[in-house]
């Protein structure tokens, strides 16, 4: 006679409940931890993540699940830890053939263009000076947009909001980061990756020639491309 108690029952994935821990919610099926879960939900939502995000310590530890999860979305994750940032890459083909981009490509807007340049000038002169970090305020980023703006630009009340606007968007990307108020800023050394030497003179080049009188300003600029989400 057999003794069955010497094998152990066979449970299927869906009957076994005996690790709780990663179990946040009814039908939760999850396998990352709750820290987790939301660091993933940070790399997805954010262009840049950098270190003085709260995730970032679970990002570091963690890093190898957090990439697993996003190589199954035919994403990569960059960690860049001697600079303090993240972000994510859309792997678009392979051996495997073409896949359909969960990012979609997006552009800067010219003010949110101009600000970038402003930024690098910002960037490169605090290193200039030996500073580790250039703090800037609202009032400070809206003027420098405000003096590439060519002379026949008269919607001042429009100009005003899309400066606005523009600050605002590079905050929620990571390029600013609040520093003591909602009207100070730090900038982040993620604007050494957006923004090349060799591009910032480009592109200041660019924005001194669309000041000229002769100049015809366009309705909205596609000069920095980026993927949403990268």
């Amino acid at each position: 006679m057999s003794d069955d108690s010497a094998f152990a029952p066979t449970v299927s994935v869906e009957d076994d409940h005996d690790d709780t821990r990663l179990t946040l919610f009814e039908g939760d099926d999850g396998e990352l931890t709750l820290d987790q879960r939301r660091c993933l939900i940070v790399i997805l939502k954010h262009p840049v993540v950098t270190d003085e995000r709260a995730e970032w310590a679970t990002l570091v530890r963690d890093s190898r699940v957090i990439k697993s999860r996003l190589n199954d979305l035919f994403l990569d994750l960059v960690i860049d830890r001697e600079r303090g940032i993240a972000y994510k890459v859309q792997i678009r083909s392979g051996e495997f053939g073409s896949v359909p981009p969960l990012l979609r490509d997006a552009a800067f807007t010219r003010e949110e263009t101009i600000l970038l340049v402003v930024l690098r000038q910002r960037h490169l002169a605090a290193r200039g000076s030996g500073l580790p970090r250039a703090h800037v305020d609202r009032d400070e980023l809206i003027a420098g947009i405000d003096t590439f703006r060519p002379s026949s630009a008269t919607d001042q009340a429009g100009d005003q909001k899309r400066s606005a606007a523009a600050v605002d968007a590079l905050v929620r990307s990571g390029v600013l980061a609040k520093a003591g108020s909602d009207d100070r800023f730090v900038i982040s050394d993620v604007i050494e990756r957006i923004l090349s030497i060799d591009r910032l003179h480009e592109l200041h080049a660019w924005l001194k020639e669309q000041n000229s009188p002769d100049a015809v300003r366009p309705a909205a600029s596609d000069d920095i491309d980026e993927e949403d989400g990268e």
